[in-house]
């Protein structure tokens, strides 16, 4: 019986945690990003050098990152990069943790999507 609810609960705790989930930005096409919210978490400096087009910067380490982020939907698909993927990913375990229901991590960064462009 120990060895059951033991199992149950593991399932529950598997099954009821959000999970991110992790596109290669090497991979985007402009038709997944036709609906989603675009979100550069890289500093204003970073992203004034260079972005993906219709992207909101809401820098992760600034201090105002939570604010920004009241004023999107829980609801609305989010997809958050930075510059290699780390920020981005810990951005997108903060939004899951705060509600949002569908985050995606776009892994590789804006340099990743700068290499694609690459002839």
């Amino acid at each position: 019986m120990k060895t059951i609810l033991s199992l149950l609960l593991f399932a529950i705790v598997q099954f009821g945690m959000a999970q991110i989930k992790t596109i290669p930005i090497a991979s985007l096409s402009e038709n997944q990003l036709v609906s989603v919210v675009l979100v550069d978490v890289r500093t204003p400096s970073e992203f004034e050098a260079g972005h993906l087009k219709n992207a909101k910067n809401i820098n992760w380490m600034g201090d105002t990152f939570a604010k920004q982020f009241e004023a999107v939907s829980k609801d609305q698909p989010v997809y958050v990069y930075c510059k290699v993927g780390g920020r981005s990913l810990k951005a997108a375990e903060w939004l899951l943790a705060h509600g949002y229901k569908n985050v995606t991590n776009l892994s590789g960064g804006y340099d990743a999507f700068l290499q694609k462009k690459k002839p």
